[in-house]
């Protein structure tokens, strides 16, 4: 694709159809350049191009269609839903109208705009005036070898334009201008000199916009945020709101203590407001009340309660999201007085002196027309020069950014990316905290120390000069034997979801499995959903259906045309051990898991300890991730520490009181199964095997069901939820006995209003389980009728003639699929429910986050652990004596944003006996006063 200066392509919808066009409202005109410059469209041609092309090419009516009328794409945005679950509905509306512009389409630079376009950011601009070269392949990997002289943006335009057909991308090959500039919410600057970065600073304060400047060289990198003098936070955390029940509310002290002391998870500053109190009904309703925590299930409003009527019992307290305003300094102002996020607080020296580094380097280039050469001491030299005088930073990590000022890395670029398109999320959603304002990442631990055959010490500049390859940015950091060792790693790869593309693509980009000897092995038993497309980038629309672990195997390989990559289709367990056996681990050098489940990693950590290799672990949900390293006779493994157990909702609470939406949610999503799951295939195992089925009923314990409290609800036929309910259970029920449903809803509910039922009784007695105890005692009582009516019940069965009777269809519960009304249904059952005891509902989004036990995920967070995972097997190459201190364990929230890193735990050591000791990695350790040996497990 070649362009001329001044021009830029759109493709937005127009892209699906094969249509390319240039619309010359958003045209960027150089002012050195002529009004006639070729191919550039004027506002009549760009016109003309739409009105020849009426049907699609107006690229905001064609988005709107994609997302109200074609079903494929409906569904794909409801799953943008991992998006809001993440996000918030809010902040999912305020993306939708967002412009931003990339500039700098190098490693870093393709994976902010890969995250955003995924994000559906409305209008994303990639810009960049560089060309291709050798070491940009290292990290770009929408560009190859083809691309080399080609501008960056525009090589890898197409490709990042087809990520989300929603987002209108566009292309600028001309210098940024403050008229370009001043015509989007954000600039994100990568890979420029300070010089521009000032320049474009002035530009983005005078239009009040907001800047982003990130930069990456080697196992270094930056983040810095400008928001303006005061930027408002819709939302600080992004948290779910709390909401819960109160016991008391004391006059005198302002103290609420919450029912049953309950924790309340709020912290100081907090506002709340409350309702549904009886006696001090002033509080009902009002404005939102900071609030100071005095134990986590008592916090204090102050004299907010004093002079008000008596409290008497009850009511409910909800947390309320008040805005905050944060406040940032000029770039200027704040490369002289710069503020810190720190990344590692074992490093706490480094944010400075690393922001000391970055000045000079950029310096060293403006002066010197070249970035410092790997390994070069002289270079070393010259960059010390250029920090400020009297300044103070270690000689070792002056020297370690010198030598690595030329490398680039995918892992690298995928940490700082994904970071900082979150903080670009935050810039045109105002929703989570924005950093303030620099934020240094360093993983200069992942250097090879002299336990290694890698020793980064011992590194020449003939071991790390270029060679026109493309993987000169990373040989520049690690020199070429340690890419040679690289290209001959064999790797499982458990899981093609999204830390799993995320992950293979850092792979396949690395060099693992590119030489002799090397292959990845990856296993995905899952298909391809629409719902994954906008996380998982490594499939496409017309991959749908397809197996994830087929296509990514073959996706990736568009990035490195190299790598070896075998794909299986079997889930990891004990039943697929003669497919994942003996021979298959023992050719392996290590697994990374990017698995969705506790019980699959729990399976594979003790395959790994087994085997004794080498484990990558991961997880994320919503903002927040987390990895983990497990080495062999080295760390615990990851069976050695166990979460607390989740919450589950008492019995009791579920179907005699509830209080939060989530309860009547999971009482709809029981009901779903019990009306249309249940019966149908008890109904068939009777069908099936009568003599069978009346033995397992002679078993059954027959126990009374207790009686629902609460208000209830006369059917209202113009109610939505009522309407929705009724017409959503009629269809279910017709399709679980194989009738044609009757679609017409008008029709549903006329017939609706025909029916009778009997007025509501009250039961008598009837014992409502009000704790746990109950409810399970409740559950151990014998009905004093139940030999009578299992007889009757053996009598009835025996006279159907089973032959004549049909089987039912059980109806699964698939929450994805928008045409088959069981979201519909479990949302109206939640919502009348709710209506019942008085608590507020829930929309259609959250109930099926609920009720599918959806766990947010957003591509940010996804890029960032990845790229965290893949930092760590770079330890793990060249040496089994790898210091454990070398190794970290990541804790991320992208949302605050909060980075923690600590230590590994050590393996452990049991004391068996006086003469020896027991580790968790499957050895004996036989010690006495004159010798250690060790006898491994057979």
């Amino acid at each position: 694709m070649e362009l001329n200066a001044g021009e830029m392509l759109i493709v937005g919808k127009s892209k699906v159809r094969g249509v390319r066009w240039i619309d010359s409202s958003f045209s960027f005109k150089n002012s050195n350049a002529n009004s006639g410059t070729k191919g550039m469209a004027t506002e009549k041609n760009g016109q003309e191009a739409m009105d020849a092309n009426s049907a699609g090419l107006d690229t905001n009516l064609y988005s709107r269609q994609m997302y109200d009328l074609c079903p494929l794409w409906s569904a794909y945005y409801d799953d943008v839903s991992f998006f809001r679950y993440a996000l918030g509905e809010s902040a999912m509306i305020h993306l939708r109208k967002a412009s931003v512009v990339i500039s700098g389409l190098g490693g870093v630079g393709v994976e902010v705009a890969k995250n955003l376009v995924l994000g559906g950011i409305r209008n994303v601009t990639l810009h960049d005036t560089k060309s291709t070269k050798w070491s940009d392949l290292s990290a770009q990997y929408y560009l190859t070898e083809k691309d080399l002289g080609k501008n960056r943006a525009a090589a890898s335009f197409e490709r990042l334009a087809e990520l989300n057909d929603s987002v209108n991308c566009h292309l600028l090959v001309d210098e940024l201008t403050e008229d370009a500039v001043k015509q989007f919410d954000l600039v994100v600057l990568t890979d420029t000199p300070r010089n521009i970065q000032l320049k474009v600073a002035q530009w983005t304060r005078a239009h009040q916009k907001c800047l982003l400047v990130v930069d990456a060289r080697g196992l270094y990198s930056y983040i810095f945020a400008d928001f303006g003098n005061s930027f408002r936070v819709d939302d600080t955390n992004g948290e779910q709101v709390k909401e819960f029940l109160i016991e008391h509310v004391d006059a005198e002290t302002g103290d609420v203590i919450t029912l049953e002391n309950q924790m309340h998870g709020l912290e100081d500053g907090d506002y709340v407001t409350f309702s549904e109190v009886k006696g001090m009904t002033e509080l009902n309703g009002c404005a939102p009340l900071k609030i100071t925590v005095k134990k986590s299930h008592v916090f204090n409003i102050g004299d907010a309660a004093k002079n008000l009527s008596q409290y008497e019992e009850g009511g409910r307290v909800r947390q309320v999201k008040v805005p905050t305003f944060v406040s940032h300094k000029t770039l200027a102002d704040s490369v002289a007085n710069p503020e810190f996020v720190y990344w590692d607080f074992a490093k706490f020296n480094y944010p400075a002196e690393l922001h000391l580094l970055w000045n000079a380097l950029y310096s060293f280039e403006s002066k010197h027309g070249r970035t410092p050469k790997p390994r070069c001491n002289d270079d070393v030299r010259l960059l010390k020069a250029e920090l400020p005088e009297g300044s103070s930073v270690d000689e070792n990590l002056l020297k370690s950014f010198c030598h690595q000022a030329a490398g680039n890395l995918v892992t690298i670029a995928s940490v700082v990316g994904g970071i900082a398109a979150q903080e670009a999320m935050k810039a045109v959603t105002h929703h989570m905290t924005p950093l303030k304002q620099w934020l240094y990442l360093d993983s200069d631990d992942a250097l090879p120390g002299n336990w290694s055959r890698f020793d980064n010490e011992k590194l020449t500049m003939e071991d790390c000069a270029p060679r026109n390859s493309r993987y000169d940015g990373q040989a520049a950091v690690f020199g070429w034997k340690y890419q040679e060792a690289l290209a001959s790693q064999r790797w499982f790869l458990v899981g093609a979801g999204a830390i799993g593309c995320e992950l293979l693509k850092n792979l396949a980009m690395m060099g693992v499995a590119c030489g002799e000897g090397g292959l990845i092995k990856i296993t995905d038993m899952d298909q391809i959903e629409i719902s994954n497309l906008n996380r998982q980038f490594l499939f496409r629309m017309n991959d749908v259906g397809s197996k994830k672990s087929v296509v990514a195997a073959r996706a990736v390989k568009q990035f490195n045309k190299d790598v070896r990559i075998e794909a299986l289709s079997e889930r990891v367990g004990s039943d697929t051990e003669h497919i994942f056996c003996d021979d298959f681990f023992a050719q392996l050098d290590g697994v990374a898991n990017a698995l969705d489940n506790v019980d699959a990693r729990r399976y594979m950590d003790r395959r790994c300890v087994y085997y004794c290799l080498p484990l990558l672990e991961s997880g994320t949900m919503g903002t927040k991730g987390n990895t983990q390293v497990i080495y062999p006779h080295l760390t615990e493994s990851y069976g050695s520490s166990v979460d607390p157990p989740e919450k589950d909702i008492p019995i009791c609470t579920l179907k005699n009181f509830p209080n939060e939406i989530q309860h009547t949610i999971q009482w709809a999503r029981d009901l779903f199964e019990g009306l249309f799951t249940g019966p149908a295939e008890t109904a068939n195992q009777f069908l099936s095997d009568e003599r069978a089925f009346l033995e397992r009923l002679e078993q059954m314990n027959v126990s009374q069901r207790a009686q629902l409290l609460g208000q209830p609800s006369i059917l209202i036929c113009l109610k939505e939820e009522h309407k929705n309910f009724v017409y959503a259970a009629s269809i279910l029920r017709a399709e679980m006995y194989g009738l044609k449903p009757l679609l017409d809803v008008d029709q549903v509910m006329e017939i609706a209003r025909s029916v009778q039922p009997p007025p509501f009784k009250p039961r008598a007695g009837v014992k409502i389980a009000v704790t746990e105890a109950e409810a399970k005692e409740n559950a151990e009582l014998d009905d004093a009728n139940a030999d009578v009516m299992l007889e009757q019940l053996k009598v009835k069965l025996a006279r159907l003639n089973t032959k004549a009777l049909q089987r039912l269809n059980p109806i699964d519960f698939e929450k994805d699929d928008d045409t088959n009304h069981h979201m519909e249904m479990i949302t109206a059952a939640s919502n009348l429910r709710a209506e019942n005891y008085s608590i507020q509902p829930a929309d259609r989004m959250k109930t099926k986050q609920i009720a599918g036990r959806i766990i947010p995920a957003i591509a940010t967070t996804t890029a960032t652990i990845a790229g965290l995972v893949c930092i760590e097997l770079y330890k793990m190459i060249g040496s089994s004596k790898t210091p454990i201190g070398r190794f970290k364990n990541g804790f991320i929230n992208l949302a605050l944003p909060f980075f923690g890193f600590s230590e590994p735990i050590a393996a452990p050591v049991k004391k068996v006996s006086f003469e020896y000791v027991v580790w968790n990695w499957n050895e004996f350790i036989f010690q006495n006063r004159s010798k250690t040996s060790s006898l491994a497990n057979p």
